[in-house]
């Protein structure tokens, strides 16, 4: 509820932040947004200030995906347009995103005056962000301040993508008159025959079908239908599988999970499985060329009902508009259920029914070390959060089964390398209860490694997989050269850099919860006393650089490089 007495525009902004639940807020200081700075620090809501601004983009995502909504603030031009790569991740995967900008006062833009971070047109920053925002604004007025800012917010809300609201700096100390009611936008208007119809056709096609499968995407995370496929699920007893982008939108223990589909790059089972079936049930999944395994996915049309967020298609006929949620309600309360026995369901659960045996003196591959971290996080029998970096670590991670309500973040469809350990941060703020365990490889961990620091800095815990073949794996997968070669670094020893405190010794416990361990293992005994200290150290950072030979990658990226290779 937001209080009535007079406040001024900023304070509007944190108190309108505050009710949709946005506890922290990211981002880089700057002279144009010091005045709304000092009003954050005032508020309920945590500052988190990032190593740079592209940081703070990657830690709001991960942030907004766990808390259902974040929020940036950044100075102009030099912040905002640093941020920008960010963004347009953040919009390409429906992640509702509040951004906030500082700008030059009314005063100096009406003087046209040449100023420091200004690049000549004063609307550049505006006019870039409203190609990747769903709403962006100038607020130019106090007196429409609060009508805009309520109108940009529900947007982001409805719309589940980025807002971009811009505050010239002498307009955050003003007062902002409040309106009696604000008219914000209404939600969607759906075609009640047009779902009727689409109900009825895709009821008549499952029922039909002797080997249904369901695949469940991106779309049930952002509009939190968890629990509609959960019913879903139980009162039809069909298998489902998810597409990377929608991996862990239940847990993959249950019983009806057979696995993480994306074409070539999925288990032989579930690919055998996905494609074969008489029908597939896509629910809220984007056909890109990573979540269909670089399109080697075979989903053929006249099998496949693709229902989205606001229409359905069944084999070559449209219906729009049409809520998914209504959808998935209607097929629940129409289809009946199929007998188990005739669905062919092997669950992913299954995996662990055997033990992993450790070879201490093997020097570790990257088949090995997956393997054995999925037991670790099956052994961990607690809620954890698997962050996994664009490249091998991305595609390696699809065949994890995890653990209980083990959450996953990777960033599948943009795919921005460097995004995992910024993205650490934001997800270890939005979920504490949960320890992050972060893939990350050594290439990606280039681009944004100083955000380990501000992970230090709040004493959070993760523990962090440097994956290190001395280079980029995945481009060497897809075409091979001296440009995928890096600089190697003792990975290993940077968070004692990072660390204000010394950093904990091979067998030595960390006393104190701001403490970091780390270590490089490149066998599996080494490895295994690795994972011992991160079950024994729950409450501090460990970081384990994992040395691999520099053509080693998982299967799953072998078969993407041909598989790219060949469409070019």
């Amino acid at each position: 509820m937001i209080q009535q007495e007079l406040v001024s525009v900023g304070q509007y902004l944190a108190q309108r932040l505050e009710a949709i639940a946005v506890k922290h807020i990211f981002g880089v200081v700057g002279d144009y947004v010091l005045n709304l700075m000092d009003i954050l620090l005032d508020s309920p809501i945590e500052l988190i200030t990032t190593c740079n601004e592209l940081n703070a983009g990657y830690a709001a995502d991960a942030y907004a995906r766990l808390n259902r909504v974040g929020a940036l603030c950044v100075t102009y031009n030099v912040g905002g347009l640093s941020l920008v790569n960010a963004v347009a991740g953040a919009y390409a995967e429906l992640v509702p995103l509040v951004i906030i900008s500082g700008a030059p006062s009314t005063s100096q833009r009406e003087q046209k005056l040449l100023l420091h971070h200004a690049a000549g047109d004063y609307n550049l920053q505006l006019s870039i962000f409203e190609k990747i925002t769903v709403a962006a604004v100038r607020i130019t007025s106090p007196t429409q301040a609060a009508r805009q800012i309520d109108l940009t917010i529900a947007t982001c809300l409805r719309e589940r993508r980025p807002v971009y609201i811009e505050i010239p700096s002498d307009i955050v100390t003003q007062p902002c008159p409040l309106t009696e009611e604000l008219d914000l936008p209404q939600a969607p208007v759906f075609d009640r025959q047009a779902l009727t119809e689409a109900v009825e056709e895709a009821v008549n096609l499952l029922e039909q079908s002797q080997r249904p499968i369901i695949l469940a995407g991106v779309e049930l995370h952002r509009y939190s239908m968890a629990q509609q496929l959960s019913l879903l699920l139980e009162q039809t007893g069909y298998p489902f599988a998810t597409t990377l982008l929608g991996k862990s939108i239940l847990s993959e223990m249950h019983p009806q999970f057979i696995g993480s589909y994306a074409g070539a790059l999925s288990q032989d089972y579930v690919r055998q499985r996905v494609e074969t079936a008489d029908c597939i049930l896509c629910l809220g999944a984007f056909m890109s060329d990573i979540n269909l395994g670089g399109f080697t996915a075979q989903l053929p049309e006249i099998r496949l009902i693709n229902a989205n967020s606001d229409k359905v298609k069944i084999k070559h006929h449209f219906y729009y508009p049409v809520s998914l949620a209504d959808f998935m309600a209607g097929l629940t309360a129409k289809l009946q259920p199929k007998k188990p026995q005739s669905l062919e369901i092997k669950p992913a659960k299954d995996s662990f029914s055997g033990t992993f045996e450790i070879e201490p003196k093997q020097k570790l591959t990257n088949a090995r070390f997956y393997k054995r971290i999925n037991h670790f996080i099956y052994e961990l029998e607690g809620d954890s959060l698997v962050i996994a970096e664009t490249g091998d670590a991305l595609i390696a991670t699809i065949d994890l089964v995890l653990y209980g309500s083990t959450e996953y973040i990777g960033q599948a469809l943009y795919t921005s390398i460097g995004y995992s350990v910024p993205a650490c941060l934001g997800a270890a703020l939005a979920a504490p209860q949960r320890r992050p365990i972060v893939f990350v490889g050594d290439g990606a961990f280039q681009m944004t490694c100083q955000e380990l620091s501000s992970i230090i800095k709040h004493q959070l815990n993760p523990i962090i997989f440097l994956i290190n073949n001395e280079g980029y794996a995945i481009e060497r997968a897809i075409h091979d050269g001296v440009y995928n070669d890096i600089q190697p670094w003792q990975y290993h020893l940077l968070p004692q850099v990072f660390s204000k405190r010394k950093l904990g010794e091979p067998n030595q416990v960390p006393s104190f919860k701001s403490d970091v361990w780390s270590c490089q293992v490149e066998t599996e005994g080494e490895l295994e006393q690795a994972l011992e200290k991160a079950k024994m150290n729950q409450d501090s950072l460990l970081f384990i650089e994992v040395k691999l030979d520099r053509y080693d990658c998982s299967v799953g990226v072998q078969r993407l490089g041909k598989a790219l290779k060949a469409s070019k």
